[in-house]
C-alpha cells in the first residue's frame, strides 16, 4: 500500500522550519521531497539511488548546482537580466555575470514552501504552495503557484505545476533534478533518445542566438539512441563552448498535451527512465563541472558527468527572441504544466 511519512529537516535562517516527506508506493519505492525549495533529494527504485542530493538541509544550505529543485519564477537563462512585457521593461536581479538564471540569487529553490496537501488516492501526492510577492527578484505580480508531486505504483513521478497572477507577467518552471540512472559513477555509457530534431545554438555566455537549426549532422542528434559520451566532447563549436551538453531541444510536434521527449538506458543495469512533457524545450545538461567542485551524497566528490539533467521548459531567454514563444501569463489567468518521469 502506498503511503506517506513527514519527518524534520531542519531549520532554514531567517525562513523557519523545513520538513521532509517521503512519498513511497506499493513496491516500497521512494521518493523524498524537502519544503525547502520544492526539492527532490532521493529516489530510490529497488534500493538504488536515482538522483544526486544530500541527506540533510545544510547540503542545500551550502553551494550546489540546483540539485533536485523547483526551478522559478523563470528556469535558464534571461539575457541582461532584463525583459519587455507591456511597454515596460523589467530590471531583473543578476546572479550569473550580467544575466539572469533560474529566478535570480533567492529563486523558488531558496524558499521554504507551504504544505497544501497531501493524499494516497491514485498515488501518493504531496502539494506545496509558494507565494511570490511583486517584484520579488524584478518579476512583476504577485504570484501565487502550486507544485505537485505524485509517485504511483508504476513508478512515475508526476510533476503539475500550476499558478495565477495578479499583474501580466511571465513564468517558466520546471525541476533541476540530477539523474544517474546507472551504476557507474558517470552517465556517459548511459544511451539516450530526445523526441527532438531542432535545438537552440547558444553563445559563449549560455544564451540562444535567436536561431533554431536542425540536429541533422550534428552532435545534438540523439533521434536514435546512442551513448550519451559518443559525442559529448567532439570538435563541434556548441559542445566546445559548455564542455559537453547545456542545451535547448525543441520537442517535437508540440501542441501542449503531453508527450515522450526523452529516454535513458543504462546497458549496464538495464534501468531506464522516460520523461514526458506538456512543454515545448527540454534543457539537456551533462553536469559539466569540474571534477570535485561540487560534493555530493555522504561528503563525495562530484564527477564531472556525475549525472544528467532533463529540464522540461519554455526555451531560454525566450521573453527576448521574438521567434520563440513567450511564457506570458496573463492577469488572473491560470498557468499549467505538467511533466512525468517514469522509471522501468
Amino acid at each position: 500500500m502506498s503511503s506517506i511519512k513527514k519527518d524534520d529537516f531542519g531549520v532554514v535562517p531567517g525562513q523557519g522550519n523545513a520538513d521532509l516527506f517521503t512519498l513511497i508506493n506499493r513496491h516500497g519505492n521512494t521518493v523524498k521531497i524537502s519544503t525547502y525549495g520544492a526539492t527532490i533529494t532521493s529516489i530510490v527504485i529497488d534500493g538504488a539511488e536515482m538522483v544526486i542530493g544530500y541527506d540533510n538541509l545544510e547540503g542545500y544550505l551550502g553551494d550546489h548546482p540546483y540539485f533536485g529543485a523547483c526551478i522559478g519564477r523563470y528556469g535558464n537563462r534571461i539575457a541582461k537580466a532584463q525583459f519587455s512585457l507591456n511597454g515596460h521593461t523589467y530590471e531583473l536581479v543578476p546572479n550569473e555575470g550580467i544575466h539572469q538564471l533560474h529566478g535570480g540569487p533567492e529563486g523558488f529553490d531558496k524558499q521554504v514552501w507551504m504544505v497544501e496537501g497531501t493524499t494516497d488516492m491514485a498515488g501518493t501526492t504531496l502539494v506545496l504552495k509558494h507565494v511570490s510577492e511583486d517584484g520579488h527578484m524584478g518579476f512583476p505580480g504577485r504570484l501565487t503557484v502550486l507544485c505537485s508531486y505524485t509517485w504511483d505504483d508504476d513508478n512515475a513521478l508526476t510533476i503539475d505545476y500550476s499558478a495565477t497572477s495578479d499583474q501580466d507577467t511571465i513564468l517558466n518552471l520546471t525541476n533541476h533534478a540530477y539523474f544517474n540512472i546507472g551504476a557507474a559513477p558517470t552517465v556517459r555509457g548511459q544511451e539516450m533518445q530526445l523526441w527532438a530534431s531542432q535545438y537552440t545554438p547558444i553563445d559563449d555566455e549560455g544564451i540562444p542566438t535567436g536561431e533554431i537549426q536542425p540536429v541533422d549532422g550534428t552532435p545534438f542528434d540523439f533521434r536514435v539512441a546512442k551513448p550519451i559520451d559518443k559525442d559529448l566532447h567532439g570538435e563541434h563549436p556548441q559542445v566546445q563552448r559548455t564542455n559537453g551538453y547545456d542545451h535547448n531541444f525543441v520537442v517535437d510536434d508540440y501542441d501542449g498535451t503531453l508527450r515522450k521527449v526523452a529516454h535513458l538506458r543504462d546497458p549496464e543495469t538495464g534501468r531506464q527512465l522516460s520523461c514526458f512533457t506538456t512543454e515545448p524545450g527540454l534543457q539537456v545538461f551533462t553536469a559539466n563541472f569540474a571534477a570535485g567542485q561540487f560534493t555530493g551524497r555522504d561528503g563525495q566528490a562530484f564527477p564531472t558527468n556525475g549525472a544528467i539533467c532533463l529540464e522540461t521548459q519554455h526555451f531560454p531567454n525566450s521573453p527576448n527572441q521574438a521567434n520563440f514563444r513567450t511564457p506570458y501569463l496573463g492577469k488572473n489567468l491560470m498557468y499549467e504544466t505538467k511533466t512525468v518521469y517514469r522509471f522501468s
